[in-house]
Parts: structure tokens; sequence; C-alpha cells
């Protein structure tokens, strides 16, 4: 297919990156004679970032290259039958072992919302089990920091946010997979060169400290690094002194600049100390010596937070570097994302299954799911709805519903009208249908989404919560399992 150069996932010989139990789980079905029966599961997730008011959905494209290639190697059946845990007929299926399910998936980069069906699988029960830990690896972290990102892009209110995490990521595919999702979520550029070339990301940075320490002056390392960047001459001065060394030294650099011709726009980056007052005071020297326009780059631990304090404080600072707290998301680690059976096929039908728990919110939503989102007279998104697969596509108007974490309880959309299917076909028994959008176009796509919805959802803190319903069908479904368990 076309698209987007995924990297890594390319390559063969990923079989292996799955959980022992998955594997043990797809021999023991073998064993049963029971491989061929057939299952839906859901991948969702159950609960949004602290504070955060939607989700980024990424990594899909990094799946779809995986299922593409799924295949175990010799290598991989030497492994597995030195564990002394398989018989020889199961490995000689995993030997021959191709994907035959189909899955629907949320295009990537769209907005999405707990326990909403991100990804569905519907397959075998062995094929579909195998892929469990690989889907929730390559689909949970991307969107954590897909989402991260869009939230420090909206603090920065419209400046460029430049990804600087790659020395902070949790090794070099954490890095990578980092700076693609922080990219889709709204980052213009990222200074991990590798992740440039792979997927085509800007690339951007400026020097470190050692730089200017490793001159006699900071003024010589300043004109030593604008002698040979011009184009790229983002001074770092806050190695010495910013106010009285580092913002004086680099306005004589570009005023000499500006003598010899170079045509530059005057801009420092500030690594340290009170970012607020130091860039004010930078700005007004800048303003004062003929420097126009100047651009004043923060970096230093930032998150949306502290982005959005310095705004409010009238920091004079209009490009910000990210790194750490964005890579990491470090107030929150790991997105819950689940995979969970939904439905099993039993004499010619499909029939719904439902997790239940003593945690009601943990309890499922059983079957075969199609995903629409509604939309009011504004053009707003109002609120998503979840029907069965067979059910037909809501109707404009007051649009009722159950509330999913308590099925018996009637809600609506008021004022639908329209609502477009979210999910769509990406592999269908074995053949991939859609190929990776360029990178460009998925952080665009975020973009035009974030926009259109309404500012109450994209606030820092208490964000409005954004409806999704079950249908009248599948709330009463739910609502009579949860009721009697034998049901589920």
């Amino acid at each position: 297919m076309t698209g987007e150069n995924t990297g890594w996932y390319q390559r063969g010989g990923l079989a292996l990156l799955t959980d022992l139990y998955e594997l043990t789980m797809m021999a023991g079905h073998w064993k049963e004679g029971r491989g061929e029966q057939r299952v839906a599961f859901d991948y969702f997730f159950r609960s949004l970032p602290p504070h955060a008011g939607f989700a980024v959905s990424a990594g899909l494209g990094p799946f779809l290259d995986y299922l593409e290639r799924l295949r175990f190697t010799d290598e991989d059946i030497a492994y597995l039958r030195g564990l002394e845990t398989f018989d020889g007929d199961f490995l000689r299926y995993l030997r021959d072992f191709r994907p035959r399910f189909t899955v629907r998936a949320m295009p990537e980069g769209t907005l999405a919302f707990p326990f909403e069906p991100v990804v569905q699988v519907e397959g075998t029960i062995m094929e579909t089990q195998l892929i469990e830990t690989a889907l929730l690896n390559l689909l949970n972290y991307p969107t954590l920091i897909a989402t991260k990102a869009a939230r420090v892009c909206l603090a920065a209110d419209g400046d460029p946010v430049m990804e600087f995490g790659l020395r902070r990521a949790h090794g070099p595919d954490g890095g990578l997979t980092g700076s693609r999702a922080a990219y889709i979520g709204g980052c213009t550029a990222s200074s991990n060169v590798l992740a440039g070339k792979v997927y085509g990301i800007p690339v951007a940075g400026t020097h470190a400290h050692s730089w200017v320490m490793s001159y006699p002056s900071e003024l010589e390392a300043f004109r030593a690094f604008a002698r040979h960047f011009p184009e790229r001459c983002i001074l770092l001065v806050d190695t010495y002194d910013t106010e009285n060394s580092g913002v004086p030294n680099a306005i004589r650099v570009f005023r000499e600049m500006r003598e010899q011709g170079v045509s530059v726009r005057p801009a420092i980056r500030l690594d340290s100390g009170d970012l607020a007052r130091l860039s004010k005071i930078a700005h007004r020297m800048m303003l004062a010596a003929g420097l126009e326009d100047p651009l004043i780059v923060a970096s230093n631990d930032l998150d949306e937070d502290l982005i959005a304090d310095l705004k409010r404080q009238g920091a004079k600072i209009n490009a910000w570097g990210v790194g750490t707290h964005l890579i990491t998301s470090r107030e929150c680690p790991s997105l819950n994302g689940v995979y969970k059976l939904v439905a099993v096929y039993d004499d010619g039908r499909w029939v719904p299954r439902m997790k239940i728990s003593s945690n009601i919110e943990k309890a499922t939503d059983p079957g075969r799911k199609g995903l629409y989102r509604c939309y009011g007279e504004d053009g707003h998104p109002i609120g998503d709805l979840m029907c069965f697969a067979e059910e037909p596509s809501p109707q404009p108007g007051n649009l009722f519903g159950r509330v999913r974490g308590q099925p018996h309880q009637r809600a609506r959309l008021k004022g639908v009208v329209r609502s477009e299917p979210i999910l769509q076909t990406v592999f269908e028994e074995g053949d991939r249908k859609v190929g990776t959008p360029p990178i460009t176009r998925i952080r665009a796509y975020v973009g035009e989404q974030i926009r259109a919805y309404p500012e109450e959802f994209k606030r820092m803190r208490n964000p409005e919560v954004y409806n999704v319903l079950l249908s009248e069908r599948i709330g009463a479904l739910k609502d009579g399992m949860l009721t009697n368990p034998e049901l589920a």
C-alpha cells in the first residue's frame, strides 16, 4: 500500500510481539478443537487522561503494517520449540499461519471517547487472540502522546510547538513512536532526526550550552553558530547570565548579520529561570535594538499547564520546545486501553457477550457495533451513539438512547441534524483495504476535528463531558444482562 513509511513495523518477525498467555490460549483452543470458533473483539479505553476532554486516536497505520506482515519465521518457531511448551502440530500451524480476520477502525487521528470501539476485530478465536497484546502496544502509547500533544498545542494557542523528547523517551522506539504521535497531535516539528527521515516530520533544533561553554567567550560562540547556520540561527542565551550577557550578545550578533546583508529573523531560546520575566526583558531589549518581530523560544520542563500560565502572565514567548512531560506523558504514563470479547458466532448468528464486574464501569458493552457521530445545527458534534451493527443509522431529530454506565437510564441527544459512521473496514479476510495517509494529512485531520468541537470540551481543567450513548437495543440488552448474569 502507498503512504507513510512506518519504519521498523515494515520488517517481518514481529509475531512474537505478544504475551505468552496469548500463545498458550491459542494452543489450548487448538487442542480443544475449537480454534475455528468465530468471535468479535472491541478495543477501547476506559477513561481519558486527567483533565482531558477527548483523546486523539493514533497508531493505526503501524498496526496495519504489523498485520500485513504477521508471520512466524523459522527463528520464531525454533524459539517456541525451545520453550518445551507447545507440541509439534501446533507449531506447524503457526508456521503456516496467515491472518484472515476483518478489522474495522476509526481513521487514524479521529477524536475518541471512553468505551467507544476504536478498533473492532472479527475472526477465529485463535487469530483474534494472537493480536491482542500487539494491538494494545501499538495503539495505547501513541494515542496517549497524540492526546498530550493536542493539549499542549491548545495551550500554546497557535504558537508553534516543537517536540524535544527523544533523550527522555522510553528507548529508541518510544522516541520514534512518540515523535510520530506528537506530530499527529499538532506539534510543528521534532528534534528527532530519525523521525524526520522515517516519517517526513520537519526537524528543528538550536544548540546546547556546551557549544557556548566550549568557546573562549559567549560572543564568539554565538558568532560561530551564526556564521555556519544563518538560516537556523536560534541562540541559546542562558548559559551564563541571560539578561546581562546572553541577550546583549545575541543582539550584537543579529545586528552584525544584518550589517553584513544577511536577512535573518532574530531568534533566541530561554531554557531556565523565570521564563515570563526573562522573555519580557529580552523582547523589550530586542525591540529597542531595532530587531523587530523577534522569535523567543522557551523550553525547560514545559507542559500544557505551565504554557497556559505563562500565557496568562503575558510572557513574550512565541514558540515552545516541549520534551520530557510530552514524550512520557508524565502525569498519565499509560492509557487504560483494553481488548474485550463482545460476541460469539453460534448456530448461524452472532450472540452478544458481556464481561460483568462488581464495578459497573468495567462492565463491557455487548455485541457487534456501529458507531455514529451526531452533529447539531451549528455543525458541532454533540454526541456519539453506539448501535448494534445491524441497526439502521440514526435519524435527525431528538435521538434517544441509554446511559452506558447506567443502562436502565434513558438519555437523549437534542437537535441532531446529521450523523456520520465513524468506523471503516481497514482489513478484510486477511487483506489490507486502506493505506496510511501522509502524516501531514492525519495531523490536519486532527486539527480540523479539534476546531469543530465547542470550547467547553477543550478546557485545560474540568472540560465538559462528551455524550456517548448506547442505542435503546444495546442498553436494554445490557441492563438485562446485568440483572441476570447468566444471559451474559
